[in-house]
């Protein structure tokens, strides 16, 4: 039964809801936390991963307009998007269930319930949450497995999965340390040709000698240290996938030289006249911008063509939300085990010092924060203090990257953020140090859709 190994938060600013709630939920589920105060809730699902949340529309308000509700349910589907919320009050407003469901709410139900009706929907609600972790696993395999579920990265993997059973030639692009390795061998792995060779060379770090030698191979008396015959990545990846990690750091020759191999489909070994047939599949990847890509006098246009039938951008973690979350949960628990340690908490102040690092050096760079801590930390609880930033990754700021915004709406909404953060999200307090009256910061929040 798919209950018994749910996680599910209960918020109410009514006692007796809760004792209920978690006295009807608590034979049947794994974990049922309840919480009074609706400004918890973020401190809340950093402490822990929760199926679903019961949220009430409306927390000790004059008037019942079940904005504080929609202001909290936003939050928790910025902050943890997977999460399922169902939305729930004693008013009935048909208007504001939907505005309700299309701001990402699984359901919606009134008070008093049904017990039979809370426990249909919650496992209703699980049961497709399962159905979806299913689907959306199709690109996992025994070797890889890519973690990410921001928007962002869910659109990667659904250009993926459209692409991996093809033999069409992939350019995967982004910066240093995004994890482009990652998505050749799922590219591979969900392939028709996953069980045939996967190689990967890193031409970008090979001489013009080598670059010949390594991938077409030679011939035994090629040259003076040619003691054997010996085949070349090409031929070792026949039949499979071959994998050309920093393409955009080849020279105009060595494209050439690639571009005759690919469009003939065949290799000729140093010191041989005898080409060789060739069947792989490309897939190329480079930290090299686009634009620089286009410019002709660095890359032949002819051979982008050739490698980038189509293109999958990895994004940079900075833009990837609640991943780092997710990321650094795996990563823990992977260095744990590595270092013999016992599993970790965490402090509230641990994700949100992570979620305002940069990271210029990506999920290498998180990889790395992560396993200085768990090696260096000496309590059960990881605490923002355990966090060290290389300062070979960080970024330096210049007065010529920086621009000043004087665009009065931004500037209205970058203070109602900071505001709301500062009171850990209670409007009414926020609308005080605002100088304006709850309702009015409602209407901006829904302006900015914050």
């Amino acid at each position: 039964m798919v209950l018994k190994n749910a996680s599910i938060l209960v918020i109410d600013d009514d006692a007796d809801i809760l004792t209920a709630l978690r006295l009807l939920l608590k034979p049947l589920v794994k974990t049922v936390v309840t919480e009074k105060n609706p400004s918890n809730i973020l401190t809340q699902i950093e402490k822990a991963n929760y199926d679903i949340i019961i949220l009430d529309m409306n927390f000790n308000g004059l008037v019942n307009t079940g904005n504080e509700g929609i202001f909290w349910l936003n939050k928790i589907k910025k902050r943890t998007p997977e999460t399922a919320v169902i939305l729930m009050t004693a008013y009935a407003d048909i208007d504001l269930a939907i505005r309700g469901l299309k701001q990402g709410a699984s359901d919606f139900l009134m008070k008093p319930w049904k017990n039979t009706k809370i426990i249909e929907t919650i496992t209703t609600i699980l049961s497709q949450k399962k159905s979806n972790s299913a689907k959306s696993n199709a690109i996992n395999s025994d070797s890889v497995e890519i973690i990410g579920e921001s928007v962002v990265m869910q659109d990667v993997f659904v250009k993926l999965k459209k692409v991996a059973p093809t033999d069409a030639n992939i350019l995967v692009l982004g910066e240093n340390g995004t994890g482009k390795d990652l998505i050749a061998r799922a590219l591979h792995e969900n392939s028709n040709r996953k069980n045939k060779p996967f190689i990967k060379v890193d031409v970008g770090a090979l001489t013009s000698s080598l670059f010949e030698s390594e991938l077409f191979g030679y011939k035994k008396g090629a040259f003076t240290d040619a003691r054997e015959d010996r085949i070349g990545r090409f031929e070792a990846a026949n039949g499979g996938t071959l994998f050309l990690d920093e393409i955009g750091n080849i020279t105009l020759g060595q494209q050439a030289r690639l571009l005759t191999t690919l469009q003939n489909r065949q290799v000729t070994p140093l010191g041989s006249n005898i080409p060789v047939s060739i069947d792989i599949r490309l897939i190329c990847a480079t930290n090299v911008a686009p634009s620089k890509l286009a410019d002709e006098t660095k890359f032949r246009k002819d051979l982008i063509y050739r490698i980038n039938t189509v293109d999958i951008i990895v994004p940079p973690l900075r833009e990837r939300g609640t991943d780092i979350t997710n990321l650094s949960r795996h990563f823990v628990s992977l260095y744990a085990e590595k270092y013999n340690k016992n599993s970790f908490n965490f402090d509230a102040g641990f994700f949100s010092k992570l979620k305002k690092h940069d990271f210029p050096g990506n999920v290498r760079e998180l990889q790395y924060v992560l396993e200085r801590a768990v090696i260096m930390t000496d309590g059960s609880t990881l605490k923002p203090d355990d966090l060290v930033f290389s300062s070979i990754e960080r970024s330096i700021h210049t007065e010529n990257n920086q621009t000043i915004n004087h665009n009065l709406e931004d500037i209205e909404k970058k203070t109602i953020l900071t505001v709301l953060e500062k009171n850990s999200g209670n409007v009414s307090k926020s609308a005080k140090e605002l100088g304006i009256t709850r309702a009015a910061l409602y209407r901006r929040l829904e302006k900015y859709e914050l």
